[in-house]
């Protein structure tokens, strides 16, 4: 059997250039990056300085303040660059890649022969706990926690979405080894998250508590199943992991090496042949993308369009994500642009104008950020049981005794990323959500 969630409220955006199921091999970037900014709450010390040389899966830099969290190298090759920015800060470690990876061997065993002490080990040593995300605070869960459950949503359901049951296709092996892992490291349930209305290989996985999750997006966020089947009290942890990484944790046990390598949907409108490529994380995409593109008037985006990061100058692949997306850059100003009826190809959350079905969206904010509205426009896309505009006032001012009795432990910020698309106060919602959270972390540990 399987459990169910079903939510109305929210808003899926059908944007064009949704990535085929064809998978192509990426050709290998001469240069990665390591970004320790990408790792929210880490106080990142050096085992590495320019010049080294590193074989995939050595340590790069550990926590300071929790030294067996540590970060280790996507590939063989020479450390060339540490950038820094104000006070010293690590922003880049940069790594001229080899011709090909050599790598560090692990003394791994199937997750079934090791018990969790032992598995808790490996993936430190490896890197590969970095993938394991805590709620509350959506940071890098702590190793001495004892989470009372695990979630894993395959059910991309943002728009342009990773279709996970194809990208994981051919590692179906290494995600049920790693799903035998993180068993390992919960005395509570391994909850499966799945798209509801397309059957896929995930709905066979057994050992795991299945969700099938129904309506429209952000229905495939965990924090939606997560208040159903496992709400957050005060001093709960619940551990998330994305179904890419699970099989990523799978292969490393099985084959004693941080192999990082994934396979990534790139699409949008402005990608000529969108698609999926199997590439590492960190990887340098500027020799790569300009042949893949229409035209060079674009946004590039690591990750999903409404929570993913703007990398058109700097185009490395982000640590977490699992898809590049590249739609019009939106520089081009429109007489009386505001208005929602006026022209063509405009979509609105209120149904004003003739929008197509599949939309050709661009970056354009239409507009600058002003004050709150109380027009209940941000509850209509909220399926937690939450008041967005409340807590969004609350972590404005920093007030953590208010942010906690609002429920901002229950969320993180992409539970906002439709706020920030349809609210009209152009308030961002997901980086007031982030320092809430970075304050509540501190405040309350």
């Amino acid at each position: 059997m399987y459990k169910q969630v079903k939510i109305s409220k929210g808003l899926d955006i059908n944007l064009k250039g949704t990535a085929v199921k064809h998978l192509e091999k990426a050709p290998r970037s001469a240069m990665y990056v390591v970004k320790p900014t990408e790792f929210y709450g880490i106080n990142p010390r050096l085992s590495v300085k320019v010049g080294d040389h590193v074989k995939a899966g050595d340590v790069l830099f550990y926590h300071k303040y929790i030294d067996r969290i540590k970060f280790t190298s996507p590939v063989s090759g020479t450390i060339e660059d540490i950038v820094r920015g104000q006070k010293r800060k690590i922003l880049k470690i940069l790594i001229k890649a080899d011709a090909t990876d050599t790598y560090k061997s692990f003394a791994t065993d199937k997750p079934v022969n090791l018990d969790k002490e032992q598995i808790l080990d490996l993936l430190l040593e490896s890197g590969l706990f970095a993938t394991i995300k805590q709620r509350p605070y959506d940071v890098i869960a702590h190793p001495d926690d004892q989470p009372k459950a695990i979630f894993i949503s395959a059910h991309d359901s943002a728009p342009l979405g990773v279709d996970y049951a194809f990208a994981l296709q051919n590692k179906i092996k290494e995600f049920k080894t790693g799903l035998q892992a993180l068993k390992k490291l919960t005395s509570g349930k391994v909850y499966l998250i799945v798209n509801g209305n397309t059957a896929s290989a995930f709905d066979k996985v057994e050992g795991v508590e299945l969700v099938k999750a129904f309506g429209p997006h952000p229905v495939g966020n965990v924090s939606v199943s997560i208040e159903k089947f496992e709400p957050i009290a005060k001093g709960d942890r619940i551990w998330t992991v994305n179904p890419a990484d699970v099989a990523l944790i799978g292969d490393f046990f099985l084959t004693g090496k941080y192999n990082p390598e994934r396979n990534i949907a790139m699409a949008g409108s402005k990608v000529k042949e969108p698609r999926y490529y199997t590439i590492k994380p960190g990887a340098d995409l500027t020799d790569f993308l300009p042949d893949k593109l229409v035209d060079n008037d674009v946004r590039i985006i690591s990750g999903n369009v409404l929570t993913g990061s703007n990398i058109t100058k700097d185009k490395f692949l982000n640590f977490y994500d699992n898809s590049i997306n590249v739609i019009p850059s939106g520089k081009k100003a429109r007489f009386v642009g505001w208005m929602p009826f006026f022209g063509e190809n405009r979509k609105s959350f209120y149904n004003f104008g003739f929008a197509p079905k599949e939309m050709d969206m661009d970056a354009n904010m239409f507009g600058e950020e002003r004050a709150f509205v109380m027009n209940e426009e941000m509850e209509a896309v909220m399926p937690l049981d939450i008041y967005p505009v409340h807590l969004l006032k609350a972590a404005l001012l920093g007030d953590v005794e208010k942010m906690e009795q609002l429920g901002i432990l229950e969320v993180a910020p992409e539970d906002f990323a439709l706020v920030d698309y349809i609210n009209s106060s152009k308030i961002d919602a997901q980086e007031l959500i982030r320092k809430g959270l970075d304050i509540m972390q501190v405040e309350m540990g």
